[in-house]
């Protein structure tokens, strides 16, 4: 009996939600991550640098041609697929002067044939718990050709329409 109630406590503790947690943050120094010795891994790494500081973090889309082929397939349900989809996507955003350090926190960069996924920390209000934030991870992932991004995925959804919005669908 002692045997079956000490495994039943535990089973309960181990299905249990477990809500502490560390937050996720980025490495030092990012850029290090964008590099490899292998130079097809390298030049793949290097556009998706490019793709996360010049585009995303910066917000030079005038530049994405360097970056994303004309084809550019997106798996973000949010944005159309083709480099012109993806600039009208992010086109009301306003450029920045690139700096000298890369301001996006990484985790991670992992590059493996022709793909490459960045990890980078997110954080979000707790639904739980009002104030206080839970962090988690974002992943973007890139299919190159010839040392342009061909097609896209990241882990985003579709939101709700807002309730507040007057008139818009």
């Amino acid at each position: 009996m002692q045997l079956r109630l000490s495994l039943l406590t535990l089973t309960v503790f181990a299905c249990a939600p477990m809500f502490a947690q560390e937050p996720v943050v980025g490495v030092d120094n990012p850029e290090a991550l964008f590099h490899s010795k292998d130079k097809k891994l390298d030049r793949n790494k290097q556009a998706a640098y490019h793709i996360m500081l010049d585009l995303l973090e910066c917000n030079h889309w005038n530049e994405a041609d360097k970056w994303l082929t004309d084809a550019y397939h997106q798996h973000n349900p949010n944005a159309a697929s083709g480099r012109a989809g993806v600039i009208a996507f992010f086109s009301a955003r306003k450029p920045t002067p690139l700096p000298a350090k890369m301001q996006t926190k990484i985790v991670a960069v992992l590059a493996e044939g022709d793909y490459v996924t960045v990890v980078t920390p997110r954080s979000y209000p707790d639904p739980r718990t009002p104030g206080k934030t839970y962090y988690t991870t974002w992943f973007d992932m890139w299919r190159f050709v010839d040392g342009k991004a061909d097609e896209h995925w990241d882990p985003a959804t579709i939101a709700a329409p807002n309730p507040n919005a007057k008139g818009k669908q």
